[in-house]
């Protein structure tokens, strides 16, 4: 344990003494109801101890995550609360969360997104123009030196850069297409290669 952990350990024991002192010092004519309170207190704090622990196992039942068959070459994907399909890949080998938007004509990203795989998205030439539902936008072609979606890695794939927002980077068919095999079925996205 370290010397800051123990201090944590010891402002977390004083306060704990502080307010069940105050717990007692305010009902001590209740016994009964101080430790009826205080047992709801414990049960409360032992809940949110088993929330944290569990939190992992509760989020991939709420909301599952993308599954890899590396031996078959496919990816399953569940679709989200929201309808859309997301993908995580690794671009120039950082990882990047994806939309998959068959309505995009190829790999979109976002500048946030640019810059994590390497490209300098202050740096580029905004010389494109797409139409989104936010309007016109202005976009940089760029190169992409690697995409990995689980067992598959692509080299050398054209992408742009988004100037305008964008909360996250699109997927589009001139990647999608890349897959031998694409299938929607029971809330899920299927890749096959």
């Amino acid at each position: 344990m370290e010397s800051h952990d123990i201090g944590r350990l010891i402002y977390l024991g004083l306060l704990g003494l502080v307010i069940a002192g105050w717990f007692v010092s305010q009902s001590r004519l209740s016994l009964n109801k101080t430790l009826q309170q205080a047992a709801a207190w414990v049960l409360i704090f032992l809940g949110v101890i088993a929330i944290v622990g569990l939190w992992e196992d509760i989020r991939d039942t709420v909301q599952p995550r993308q599954v890899v068959f590396s031996d078959e070459n496919r990816i399953v994907v569940p679709r989200m609360g929201d309808g859309h399909y997301y993908l995580r890949a690794e671009v120039n080998g950082a990882p990047v969360d994806f939309v998959v938007d068959t309505g995009a004509s190829g790999m979109v990203l976002t500048r946030e997104d640019a810059d994590r795989v390497g490209l300098d998205p202050d740096g580029l030439n905004y010389i494109g123009r797409a139409m989104t539902a936010n309007g016109e936008v202005r976009t940089a072609p760029v190169r992409i030196d690697r995409v990995t979606l689980g067992p598959v890695t692509d080299t050398d794939l054209p992408a742009v850069v988004n100037g305008g927002e964008m909360s996250q980077s699109l997927l589009g068919m001139e990647y999608l297409q890349r897959w031998g095999r694409i299938e929607i079925s029971n809330g899920e996205l299927s890749l096959t290669r």
